[in-house]
């Protein structure tokens, strides 16, 4: 019996530089209406992973904690396509993720980025990648990736290619 079902992938990152490059391998599959949730501890690495989003899907700009400002938008040259991160930290209830437009920004038109996704369970989409990091030392960091729904199985494999070719 294997340890993880298909929809799951459990990787072991050794460095913060490692992490965002395989935040780029995803973020260079994601496509319009894509949710990404990544969850875990204060400074577990979802910003650093976030960023490395942002770089693999192209983002004209950093991406960097949005904190202090809970959405931050993003475009890539290529098209008209917003990528929207979120940091759901602040959040909460439903009236709080209201009054920042997530019922918009959850609208299929863009990708989209919730760190601290477990602040919204009950808002977020049936179909999802979720992310947890965990902190194992110092440079190291756990992140296992679960596909919820038929799109995110299909993200997962085709991430499971490209990062390590099986």
């Amino acid at each position: 019996m294997p340890i993880l079902r298909e929809s799951e992938l459990d990787i072991m990152s050794h460095s913060p530089e490692q992490t965002q490059r395989l935040g780029a391998r995803l973020g260079a599959l994601l496509q319009a209406g894509d949710v990404i949730c990544l969850t875990g501890d204060m400074g577990a690495g979802k910003t650093v992973f976030s960023s490395g989003i942002g770089k693999g899907w192209q983002a004209q700009t950093p991406l960097t904690s949005p904190t202090f400002n809970l959405v931050h938008q993003h475009r890539r040259a290529q098209d008209n396509v917003i990528l929207y991160h979120l940091d759901c930290y602040r959040l909460e209830s439903a009236q709080d993720a209201y009054s920042i437009g997530l019922d918009d920004i959850l609208d299929g038109r863009g990708v989209v980025i919730l760190e601290w996704a477990e602040r919204i369970l009950d808002l977020l989409p049936k179909e999802h990648l979720w992310i947890e990091l965990k902190v194992r030392d110092e440079t190291r960091r756990n992140l296992v990736l679960e596909a919820f729904g038929k799109r995110y199985e299909t993200l997962l494999e085709n991430f499971r290619t490209q990062a390590f070719g099986v």
